[in-house]
């Protein structure tokens, strides 16, 4: 878990310039489908998520707080998802890149006035984008090493 929570945290940092955008485009969020396989991998994403929130432009309760939370929410929320489609990577995906967009812009909305309506679609997309990049890469991991145990 402390890798996994480093690891996200080092990607979102590495990444910043696009990390703490508008859009928000964390490379570091291919890590995510992870969870799938193992529920305790959520609570590294929101610990992950706190240490790379600190490095953030934007630092403050949001940041700090409400997003870390939001983060282990839909972490736990694409766990018990996907564990309905036989532990399927792209369906945890699919679940954390709805949640977190939604977060993200009410966040925006709350910080800058920034209406969801504005934001939302291009979070959506990036999300997307990422996670099922993430469960691909997992899937093509996992015929060779697994990697939860």
């Amino acid at each position: 878990m402390a890798v996994y929570a480093a690891l996200y945290a080092a990607m979102v940092v590495v990444f910043q310039p696009i990390s703490f955008s508008a859009m928000q485009f964390r490379l570091a969020g291919v890590l995510r489908p992870g969870i799938t396989r193992k529920r305790d991998l959520a609570y590294a994403y929101a610990l992950g998520t706190v240490v790379a929130n600190i490095f953030s432009p934007y630092a403050g309760i949001y940041e700090l707080l409400f997003m870390p939370v939001m983060s282990f929410v839909a972490g736990i929320a694409g766990y018990y998802v996907a564990k309905q489609f036989k532990g399927n990577y792209y369906v945890c995906g699919a679940v954390i890149a709805l949640i977190i967009p939604a977060s993200v812009a009410f966040m925006l909305y709350q910080l800058f006035n920034t209406p969801m309506i504005v934001t939302l679609p291009g979070l959506i997309i990036a999300e997307q984008v990422i996670n099922v990049l993430g469960a691909t890469i997992f899937k093509m991991i996992e015929p060779r090493y697994q990697w939860w145990e």
